[in-house]
């Protein structure tokens, strides 16, 4: 059986995470605004149901894992839900930046709705999608080059989407009214989605399955779970460097709307470029960089290590991001893209150490739940985003933030303390947790070869 993956394949994997990228990115970067600016809801109020919506989505991940690890069907277990779930995702993005006419209370039960099952939509195609990288290939050097195509069309996918969002939105504006003209954004943003989840459909194959004597069993996969010391160093690390991202991330609109006061910077026909829109895109180029450089510096350091030294550099980074601002626009720019450098290099690590940890179950314990292990994984990722989205949305209220008026000089303190020093110990934290990460890479080949044998032997018997 041949386990190494073509470079087709490797591109079309990539454009899965392009399409669930898109999305995210708008999330982090324009939902809290678009909530508190255009919706008309209150920071606290947002904070909270991000919280509240987020715990449910979190407690679907492991169950989605599940119902993958279960699937039978003719093209595999993961890869069917990016072709039933992709049009389903795409409409709810709408319906998610759609404002009804109704009172406030009206408004507030619609945004609970629509993004709950925005999440759970989510979830139903990126857990499947996560987890097809278990399932591809055996080979170490295979899965830390599919993460790294998989992280580098992330960043693609949300080069595009910061390209094309606000400047679309501003366009749809001279036609139709605001509300109007950041759902037909979400019109266009989704059907560029659907295409990409359908590509990574169709190029790509699962070659990884369970040995033929591995009955189903639950109880099992979860004790195992449980007892897989190295995936809970990456929940903690993983849950801390989302945290660092989504604060991060969150508040750069405030950070430029109510602090730098953003302005067009380019003009191109129609379409406008501000300085967050720039600062935006040069985070997500830089990230790219740091995606691509995470395989030949992993290759040298080892993943654990270039995972712990990229996350201190972008803590120190970012709590010098507070000494920066109006005056030293230029420094803003060059630190945004030295701390998304160092965060770039941390995720296709992370996907291909869970990806270790799947492996280092199988060999502890002779079973393997991939779809498990991913949805856990990715349950701990929402975790993370979960509670940096809500910390965001609250520290905005806390330090007295109010929607489309002059903040106050100790509002505007808050958002500086916000974009610099919160995700700075968010940053520190995910170094510290990975410090006791214990899956080298001799350990990996070690694991890889032993594994091996056992497919082969279980092939012929």
């Amino acid at each position: 059986m041949n386990n190494r993956v073509s470079l087709k394949e490797k591109i079309g994997y990539g454009f899965g995470d392009a399409a669930s990228s898109m999305f995210w990115k708008i999330f982090t970067f324009y939902l809290a605004i678009f909530y508190t600016d255009v919706f008309g809801i209150s920071a606290a109020a947002a904070g909270t149901m991000f919280l509240v919506t987020r715990i449910w989505d979190t407690a679907n991940d492991p169950i989605m894992g599940i119902i993958g690890d279960r699937t039978k069907t003719k093209w595999g277990k993961f890869r069917p839900y990016l072709l039933w779930v992709a049009v389903p995702f795409a409409i709810i993005g709408v319906l998610l930046f759609t404002t009804p006419n109704l009172g406030a209370t009206g408004k507030l039960i619609y945004a609970y709705v629509t993004y709950t099952l925005m999440m759970m939509a989510y979830t139903a195609i990126n857990v499947p999608y996560a987890s097809l990288l278990g399932v591809m290939t055996a080979n170490t050097e295979d899965r830390t080059s599919l993460a790294s195509y998989r992280m580098v069309f992330a960043f693609g996918g949300s080069l595009l989407v910061v390209a094309i969002y606000q400047p679309l939105a501003d366009m749809f504006q001279g036609i139709v009214s605001t509300s109007a003209a950041f759902q037909l954004t979400m019109v266009v943003i989704g059907a560029i989605a659907v295409l990409f989840f359908f590509f990574t459909f169709s190029w790509t194959r699962e070659r990884i399955k369970p040995l033929k004597s591995q009955q189903s069993n639950l109880k099992k996969d979860f004790k195992d779970l449980l007892s897989n010391i190295p995936w809970f160093v990456l929940l903690g690390a993983g849950v801390m460097t989302l945290i660092f991202n989504s604060v991060r991330d969150g508040v750069a609109m405030y950070y430029f709307k109510y602090y730098i006061v953003d302005e067009t910077a380019v003009a191109i026909s129609k379409m406008t470029f501000t300085y967050s829109t720039l600062y935006l895109f040069l985070g997500q180029a830089t990230n790219m960089v740091g995606v691509i450089m995470a395989k030949p510096i992993s290759a040298r350091l080892g993943k654990r290590k270039t995972f712990m030294y990229a996350m201190l550099g972008a803590a120190i980074l970012s709590a010098l991001f507070y000494y920066s601002g109006k005056e030293a626009v230029v420094m803003v720019y060059v630190l945004q893209a030295l701390v998304s450098f160092c965060a770039g290099i941390i995720f296709p690590l992370l996907w291909s150490m869970y990806a270790d940890t799947a492996d280092y179950s199988e060999y502890k314990t002779g079973r393997r739940a991939t779809g498990l292990v991913f949805s856990a994984s990715s349950m701990t990722q929402k975790l993370g985003w979960t509670l940096g989205g809500s910390i965001t949305m609250w520290l905005l209220a806390f330090y007295g933030f109010k929607a489309n008026v002059q903040q106050t000089p100790e509002t505007i303190d808050g958002i500086k303390y916000m974009i610099s020093y919160v995700p700075a110990v968010g940053a520190l934290i995910s170094a510290a947790f990975i410090f006791f990460y214990k899956l080298d890479d001799k350990t990996m080949k070690h694991i890889e070869l032993e594994l091996e044998s056992r497919r082969a032997k279980d092939a012929i018997e």
